[in-house]
This record gives structure tokens, C-alpha cells and sequence, in this order.
């Protein structure tokens, strides 16, 4: 019996190492670009982007306005013809930043013109500190007919961690060749220590908005780092009622590590 189950994990491993990959993205300010070739350079695929007829000025506000704009007269921005098949890629690895919690407006576009039916979608985004969860969840409302699988979402202040990450979130996930130790769980939610409060400042504070104040806590070691996942009380935004959020905190194990925060999840 083991035999037989060994056999048929090694034959869905093969059929997915096997499956044609596109790694088709927007970006803006070429961080998500930054993430999307080396994500191209770990898995050999084909790589495209996504490109607005009228580009976007990489200003921030600028973008914004912009956005809000065609928010408020619903409309999306247009975008050049597509040079790559979507028929021909059985896996769709498709990038964007966050904009207003989810996938940039070039992408809602691109979700509105082409055929994702049956295709297996990988979302990766870049972010200011999070958004990887609403938009995939927007992608599977989106796209009913469409495989949308587990993603990749990194800070646009962590972006030269993304090679590493990347390389544990392919193998995990069956898309490329290698194996990973499996990272263990968090440990119970306990109330927040001075210690931790000291941590989850020095990762946070540099942050330009208030992150909220993190009330229990809890921890993984791993080979590399100590992780920590705050349960945090925040304001909501436009002074909506007080919200609970989740924030990721990171420390390497060098001696002069400093720790960071790769998440919020809202």
C-alpha cells in the first residue's frame, strides 16, 4: 500500500513539474517586477507583463487619485493586447501590488478580457503590509471557473528576502524540484510580554501608519528565525470601531538581527 501511494505522489509531482507556467504580471514602481522575474528565474517559466494603455506615474498620491477616480465612474484602465496565450499555460502565476487591499485596477482589467477557465491560478503580490489574503479571496469571486491556489505575498521593504521565500513556497507547493523542512506551528496565544512589546515596536514603529497595540502573542522557532504573531487592536480606518488584525513579526538568529514585520492580515 505504501508502495502504491508513493507511486501515485510521485506521479502528481511529475505531472506538476510537467504543466506549462506563465508568470504574468503588473507592475508599477518594478517591485512586484523584481519579485515576478525571480520567480520566473526559479521555475524556468515564461514571463509577461501586464501593461496599461496609459501608464501609471509611480507617484503614490498621483496613483491614487487616479485609481479613486475610476473607482467612483467605474471604469478600469485599459491595456495593451496580451503577446502570450492563456490557453496554452496550464499555470498562471499571476503578480500585482496592493492597491486598496486588493489586486491593482491593470489586473482587474486583464481578469475582464481573458479566459481563465480551468486554469490554475497562483497569486504573488507585494505589498505595504499586507493584502495577500483579499486578494485572493476577490480572485476566487472573480474568477468562479478558475483553480485559485495558495500564494506569495511579500513587503515592498522586504523585497530582498523574496529569493529565499520563494524558493521554500515553489518547493512546498509542488512547483519545483526539492523538498523543505515543514515550518512548525505557532505556539498558544499568550498574553503579550514587555519583551514582545519591545520586538513588535522596534519592527513596527518605523511603519507610517499606527499599527495598533499587540495584546496576546505567539511564537515559532525555526532554523533561521524566532516568528512571532501578534493579536493586535487597532482603530479601523476612517474612524470606523476598534478592529482585531494579525501581525507577523520576523527575527534572525545573528547576533545583530533586527526584527521585522512581513504582514498584517485584517
Amino acid at each position: 500500500m505504501k508502495k502504491v501511494l508513493l507511486f501515485i505522489a510521485m506521479m502528481v509531482s511529475m505531472t506538476s513539474f510537467a504543466q506549462k507556467k506563465l508568470v504574468l504580471y503588473f507592475s508599477e514602481s518594478g517591485t512586484t517586477k523584481a519579485v515576478a522575474e525571480e520567480l520566473q528565474k526559479q521555475l524556468g517559466a515564461d514571463i509577461e507583463s501586464i501593461l496599461p494603455e496609459e501608464p501609471y506615474s509611480g507617484n503614490f498620491q498621483a496613483t491614487m487619485q487616479r485609481v479613486q477616480k475610476e473607482n467612483q465612474s467605474g471604469t478600469l484602465p485599459k491595456i495593451k493586447p496580451l503577446k502570450s496565450k492563456i490557453a496554452d499555460y496550464d499555470v498562471i502565476f499571476l503578480g500585482y501590488p496592493i492597491w486598496g487591499g486588493t489586486y491593482a485596477s491593470p489586473v482587474a482589467s486583464l481578469l475582464k478580457e481573458q479566459d481563465f477557465a480551468g486554469k490554475k491560478i497562483v497569486p504573488f503580490c507585494t505589498f505595504g503590509s499586507g493584502g495577500l489574503n483579499t486578494s485572493s479571496d476577490a480572485l476566487v469571486k472573480a474568477l468562479p471557473k478558475a483553480k485559485i491556489q495558495a500564494g506569495y505575498g511579500v513587503r515592498q521593504a522586504r523585497v530582498a528576502s523574496a529569493a529565499k521565500e520563494l524558493d521554500r513556497f515553489l518547493k512546498e507547493n509542488g512547483y519545483k524540484k526539492g523538498s523543505v523542512k515543514p515550518l512548525p506551528a505557532y505556539s498558544e496565544q499568550k498574553p503579550v510580554t514587555d519583551a514582545e512589546k519591545a520586538i513588535f515596536t522596534a519592527a513596527c514603529s518605523s511603519y507610517q501608519f499606527n499599527l495598533g497595540t499587540p495584546e496576546t502573542c505567539g511564537k515559532r522557532t525555526t532554523d533561521d528565525s524566532i516568528d512571532y504573531e501578534f493579536k493586535v487592536k487597532s482603530q479601523g480606518f476612517g474612524g470606523g470601531g476598534v478592529q482585531t488584525s494579525t501581525i507577523y513579526v520576523t527575527m534572525g538568529k545573528e547576533a545583530d538581527a533586527k526584527p521585522e514585520f512581513t504582514q498584517v492580515v485584517r
